[in-house]
């Protein structure tokens, strides 16, 4: 007898659907052979469905059993395909009735014939909803998952022996109900909050401007002036997630089995920051399979590269398509995958290798010459793609002991910043374009208008400091940022002329 269930497979970040089909065969000799390029764990299945049947009360089938995986020519990894395997077998030996063309089924079995928590569920479950099906039956552990969903009948599944219940109505299994993504969202506590910043009144604007318009923050000062702390506080004043955004996030870290247990969305934006002894694949992504690198992770997030110059440089080169384009693409002899990398850069350097040049409270120690090796561990390139510039200089010890004077919180710089972001939502209505970081030329052009003023101020910077023409225009999406969060329609020359002061740096 045949039985077909409908399962899935994940290629990059999108879920494509696989045919499982299960063919007994009663007048042959017992075996057991799954065709359509296996994987691995695939091919183990073998002994994990014949101990799982076993063990929830069900026969195994001593005759010849065939699993075909379609199409075949997709390769097939990961447990995922245990569950829709087993209930093929069932069904073709005629053990339950079941009509399963409308329904997708997934999920990793033990061999007590329990439900394991399975990675990529979400884009699964996505997959279903796309393809207009009405059912889906997964691990109970990543109900939450899928529960965020709306038009989809999720029945989480704690072990095979209740799917048999469940298919010969002794006991229906109850769906998962449906969760609302704004019921969801709750107050999150910072690990740092910028009003516990003492001083440093320039960078917590730099950071204002950054979280704003999703611009990437270079920050260069002696070690002790509050860099880390500046980039870790950077979290606090984003705003929120929207739903699309965090359906986007929470796909990258379903497939990557980086999703908390028993979540079912990520509601805040995501923080990364990777050692700088991480390799390029460990970055950008890759590998045999590839999968998504510390950008992907960071996307709509943070992603924050301390001692900067410490990278390797063509870790830091690899950076550049992403922050250009919003994407990293990995291409292998298989083929080419596309993962989402729109990501705040915020970078830290120290101005010299031991760090002082420039102090006022210790002396440096370094030669001419291996301060220019320092500095050239950063390509030109790579700076052009930075829009903010910054010195961070250190903090006067009188500040310091002023440290019970009240400073803005980041709850209040965060209403701001939301403002600015709802401003720029509301432009961009109709676009795929979230914030003024992510404009090209052409939309510049259409949203950026210039008084005669500010177009004289920004010429008259590029004649003076030798700026290219990305800087030209990363300097007036920059002064678009600072416009909104002023409340402007038009671009100023004073907003110009505080984004030039951003671009300085490069120059020095």
């Amino acid at each position: 007898m045949l039985a077909k269930v409908i399962s899935g497979a994940i290629v990059g970040l999108e879920g494509i659907p696989v045919e499982v089909e299960v063919d007994i065969s009663p007048q042959s000799l017992p075996s057991f052979t799954i065709v359509g390029l296996p994987g691995k764990a695939v091919e183990e299945a073998k002994e994990r469905i014949r101990s799982a049947l076993k063990n929830a009360g069900a026969d195994f089938p001593t005759h010849r059993i065939t699993i075909n995986l379609t199409p075949a020519d997709l390769p097939k990894e990961g447990p995922a395909y245990d569950l829709p395997m087993a209930l093929g077998i069932l069904i073709a030996s005629g053990q339950i009735q079941a009509d399963l063309k409308k329904t997708l089924v997934l999920g990793e079995l033990s061999l007590d014939g329990s439900l394991r928590h399975t990675n990529g569920v979400l884009p699964l479950a996505l997959l279903a909803k796309q393809l207009g099906f009405e059912n889906i039956f997964l691990p109970a552990n990543n109900a939450l998952e899928a529960a965020v969903l709306t038009g989809l009948n999720i029945y989480p599944v704690v072990s095979l022996l209740q799917l048999l219940h469940h298919f010969h109505g002794i006991k229906k299994i109850e769906t998962q109900k449906h969760l609302d993504f704004n019921e969801l969202r709750s107050e999150q506590i910072f690990e740092f909050d910028i009003g516990e910043i003492i001083g440093q009144e320039q960078a917590k604007r730099a950071l204002e401007i950054a979280a704003a318009g999703g611009h990437n923050l270079l920050m260069i000062g002696p070690p002790g002036a509050g860099k880390t702390m500046l980039a870790r506080a950077l979290p606090s004043i984003l705003p929120s997630l929207t739903e699309e955004e965090a359906l986007e996030v929470t796909k990258i870290y379903s497939i990557t089995g980086n999703l908390p247990p028993h979540t079912s969305l990520i509601k805040y934006r995501p923080f990364r920051s990777p050692h700088h002894t991480i390799s390029r694949i460990g970055l950008t992504g890759g590998g045999s399979k590839p999968n998504p690198g510390e950008i992907s992770l960071a996307h709509r997030g943070v992603l924050f590269l301390d001692e900067f110059p410490e990278f390797p440089r063509g870790v830091l080169e690899a950076l550049r398509q992403p922050m250009e384009d919003g994407v990293v693409q990995i291409s292998r002899a298989a083929g080419t995958m596309t993962f989402p990398s729109k990501f705040i850069l915020v970078a830290a350097s120290n101005p010299c290798p031991c760090g002082y040049l420039g102090s006022q409270k210790r002396a440096c120690t370094c030669l001419p010459g291996q301060v220019i090796r320092y500095r050239k561990r950063i390509s030109g390139p790579i700076l052009d793609r930075i829009d903010i510039h910054l010195v961070v200089p250190e903090v006067k010890v009188e500040k310091l002991s002023d440290w019970q004077k009240k400073t803005e919180k980041s709850k209040t710089v965060r209403e701001r910043v939301q403002k600015a972001r709802d401003k720029q939502s509301q432009r961009f209505k109709g676009t795929p374009l979230v914030c003024n970081a992510e404009m090209s030329t052409k939309e510049i052009k259409r949203y950026c208008p210039l008084t005669s003023d500010s177009l004289n101020l920004l010429q008259l910077a590029m004649e003076k400091m030798n700026f290219s023409a990305r800087a030209y225009y990363r300097i007036i999406k920059v002064a678009r940022t600072i416009a909104d969060l002023a409340g402007d329609e038009e671009i100023k020359s004073v907003h110009i002329a505080e984004a030039v002061q951003y671009r300085q740096l490069k120059e020095e």
